[in-house]
């Protein structure tokens, strides 16, 4: 049975941007740590990392 696809986490430089909640968000200071950290989490829960835009990714579980 296919397991759906859901939203692990936020990462963004620009915490007014994200509304709601649900998720974890992380907000980082610069671009390259948001690289870092999705990158981290990306393999740490065995997820994909996906670009929303140059302020935010979010991580996805297949």
């Amino acid at each position: 049975m296919n397991q759906p696809t859901k939203i692990m986490a936020i990462i963004t430089t620009k915490q007014e941007k994200i509304k709601g909640g649900g998720v974890p968000v992380f907000v980082v200071e610069h671009r390259e740590s948001l690289q870092n950290i999705s990158a981290i989490l990306e393999r740490t829960l065995d997820a994909s990392a996906h670009e929303v835009d140059v302020d935010t990714m979010i991580i996805v579980a297949h």
